[in-house]
């Protein structure tokens, strides 16, 4: 039993130390997220930005990323709910699309037709739940194209498949860390979960791969596993996908570098990439939680001092090194500006709770349905 009880606190803290981590990183680039090396360099000194700056009005105000993370947090625990109260298996990806919908009403630019469709199948209590009416997640804070262009597109009910564009950009792989936090799911389904969450925004293979490994790698890391060995495990899946070339190539530089010794720098970072597309940034993220892998604030300042998308790669890197350590090892002045700290922490814990809730004869209590409606 005590056993049991110490794997049980280990798998809530490392499920905080995720999202928790991810938040502190996308915070700590939201503040040089457009600039360049020089830039931060003349703007913060030679050793760069070194810890959450002013951004959108206050210090350690999240982004775009982290907004969509939640709302993938919130459409994978109301997937477990509907599959546990409802019976048979619920479609995560479908379950996703929705919350991302509730996520697009926060900015502001919900089309007609999709407006409709939810409020009819609602009759008219569509967008409905507690985390869309967090006000606090109503402010635009420089969301991706990609994500809203797809999102609004006509004919999305209908389609099967990626989205239809090209794109390769890092929002798929930025905002799917809650899938690889789901106990229930074998490390390789997260894998294809991973994917099929992407590619609801995003129609290129390095757009939608990046997000199938770091799915598969945090739900390995969630078993205890390290991360060289949880990475190498997600490649092992990679490499069986087709067009998986761009993302195992980053990959294998990002492993190359960390693994060549030296002391870590910008100048090593740039050499990945700039991490606007998906397989840079999780390259970049890789290789900073490798070669920083018992400092989270170390391994952060590094991930977003480069001239690129500092934000998303400081939140991927985030969400590994905080997934490997656990709530404990953040560091406690940056948590405690954290903006929608309480939001995160909840989010954790119910997607945790969940998945351990006792069910009554009919399924899961039905707070839990009130709380996270599976539709």
């Amino acid at each position: 039993r005590r056993k049991a009880e110490r794997v049980e606190v280990a798998v809530i803290t490392r499920v905080r130390g995720c999202l928790l981590a991810g938040a502190l990183g996308d915070a700590l680039g939201a503040a040089v997220e457009f600039d360049d090396l020089g830039a931060i360099r003349r703007r913060f000194g030679a050793e760069g930005i070194r810890a959450p700056a002013t951004a959108y009005g206050r210090r350690g105000a999240i982004t775009d990323d982290t907004q969509m993370t939640l709302f993938t947090a919130e459409g994978v625990i109301r997937a477990i709910v509907r599959a546990r109260t409802r019976g048979g298996v619920s479609s995560l990806p479908g379950v996703v699309l929705h919350a991302y919908h509730r996520w697009l009403s926060t900015q502001g630019q919900v089309p007609r037709h999709v407006r409709e469709h939810w409020e009819g199948a609602s009759e008219g209590r569509w967008p409905d739940g507690w985390l869309v009416a967090e006000s606090r997640l109503h402010d635009q804070r420089a969301p991706g194209n990609t994500c809203l262009s797809a999102l609004a597109a006509p004919g999305w009910a209908d389609r099967e498949g990626p989205a239809e564009n090209d794109s390769k950009g890092c929002g798929g792989v930025m905002r799917v860390a809650p899938v690889g936090l789901v106990l229930e799911l074998e490390p390789e389904r997260c894998f294809e979960l991973g994917c099929e969450v992407a590619a609801l925004t995003h129609g290129h293979p390095s757009g939608i791969l990046p997000a199938g490994v770091l799915a598969m790698t945090l739900r390995w890391m969630l078993d205890g596993e390290g991360l060289p060995a949880a990475l190498a495990a997600a490649r092992r899946v990679l490499v069986r996908q087709p067009a998986h070339e761009e993302t195992e190539g980053a990959l294998e530089r990002a492993v190359a570098l960390a693994s060549a010794g030296g002391a870590p720098s910008p100048e090593a970072v740039e050499r990945l990439g700039g991490g606007w597309v998906g397989e840079e940034a999780l390259a970049i993220a890789v290789y900073c939680a490798l070669v920083e892998p018992g400092d989270v604030a170390a391994a952060l300042r590094l991930a977003v001092n480069h001239s690129g998308d500092s934000d998303s790669t400081g939140a991927i890197c985030g969400n590994l090194l905080g997934a490997a350590l656990g709530e404990e090892a953040l560091p406690a002045a940056w948590l405690a500006e954290l903006e929608l700290r309480d939001v995160i922490a909840r989010l954790a814990d119910d997607l945790v709770a969940v998945q351990r809730a006792e069910a009554d004869m009919d399924g899961l209590s039905p707070a839990w349905w009130e709380a996270y409606p599976g539709w």
